[in-house]
């Protein structure tokens, strides 16, 4: 095998806390071991498209494990095969397939390996150019802890802890007018974020997007607590959850996009629905991107270091093409190729849901 000398390392899609330490743990491995060179592809694969590549050393991998973000940018729009050019005369988007553009940054900044940190949009996104004959690493992270082959991604266990804290937050305001509050949280067709933050506040209803509700059957949860002592209730919604027989809610379509439909505004329609129907005051709080801002819990530092520098063992072995997962206690490699385009829902009878369950907690089914 062909000795590596230069490494890139890449982020894509949403940011989330523990991109940075994922970064810093590729990194100093590679410039620890025979000085391998490491470099940065900037913002994305709009940096590969567009051969935007800057070093990185000690220096600019030194104090960033604990910061929020990324520091090489990232982007969840740009894809090498669907590349936004602009527009036509009349108005119609323009785009190109931006393959080779890709594999011309790789060839010119004499990139061995590419190790791509994550999720499963990105690693969709990686299967052309790893068909084009690129080496490639990569380390699952999303807040979604939706990727397929991994029970834990870098940044879902600080998003975690920020939506069982905003949750925890709500029952005051609850108890003190009575009220029902609806929290919701982000996940997209997953429900693993608000089902674990639901079931670390104690949320009273969890609603996921793998489990239709009846907004009927949560109505006469939260009137039955109305008329027990505690008087009000707590729901952590996803905003991926749909009503049985109906739909998702989308909030916008992004056109220059992979993925264009953005998930949101089911949160006030369930409170709305509830008032309508029971009289009872009901507030929807939407956390949005704060969930995916601030400094990573140390459970992502550890799990981000640890990802990468297996990554980098990986690397170091000769087994390309692979992401880095976490399964059953074990990290182990998975064929990149088959994470891609899939997604990890909840398993209807997952112990989670059981768990919850359990303390009668109602997902409105």
């Amino acid at each position: 095998m062909k000795r590596i000398k230069r490494i890139g390392i890449l982020t894509g899609g949403g940011d989330c806390p523990g991109l940075n330490a994922a970064i810093r743990g590729i990194g100093k491995s590679a410039l620890y071991h025979d000085g391998i060179e490491v470099v940065g592809i900037r913002d994305g694969y709009q940096g590969l498209i567009e051969n935007r590549v800057q070093k990185l050393g000690i220096d600019e991998l030194s104090g960033i494990l604990t910061r929020g973000g990324t520091i090489l940018g990232t982007n969840n729009k740009c894809s090498p095969e669907k590349y936004y050019e602009g527009r036509d005369e009349s108005g119609t988007p323009l785009y190109s397939n931006a393959v080779d553009r890709c594999m011309s940054t790789v060839e010119e900044h004499s990139i061995d390996v590419l190790f791509v940190i994550g999720g499963d949009g990105t690693f969709t996104c990686t299967k052309p150019l790893v068909e084009a004959g690129l080496r490639c690493i990569g380390i699952p992270k999303t807040i979604d802890n939706d990727i397929y082959g991994t029970d834990l991604t870098i940044g879902f266990t600080t998003a975690t802890r920020i939506g069982t804290m905003a949750l925890d937050r709500l029952h005051s305001t609850g108890n003190s007018h009575h009220r029902v509050m609806v929290c919701e949280l982000m996940g997209r067709n997953a429900g693993w974020l608000t089902l674990a933050s639901g079931l670390a506040s104690g949320s009273d209803v969890i609603l996921i997007p793998e489990i239709p509700f009846d907004i009927d059957n949560i109505c006469a949860f939260v009137e039955s607590r109305r008329s027990d002592q505690s008087g009000f209730s707590i729901i952590a919604c996803a905003e991926g959850a749909r009503p049985l027989g109906g739909e998702q809610v989308v909030s916008m379509h992004i056109e220059k996009s992979h993925d264009p439909i953005r998930l949101g505004g089911i949160g006030r329609h369930v409170a709305t629905m509830i008032e309508e129907k029971t009289g009872i005051e009901s507030r929807t709080t939407t956390l949005g991107h704060i969930q995916r801002g601030g400094e990573p819990a140390a459970t992502d530092r550890v799990i981000a270091t640890t990802f990468a520098t297996a990554a980098f063992e990986l690397a170091m072995r000769g087994e390309f093409n692979t992401m880095v997962a976490l399964c059953d206690g074990h990290i182990e490699a998975k064929n990149i190729l088959d994470t891609a385009g899939k997604q990890r829902l909840v398993p209807k009878e997952h112990r989670f849901i059981r768990a919850a369950r359990a303390v009668r907690t109602c997902f409105g089914d």
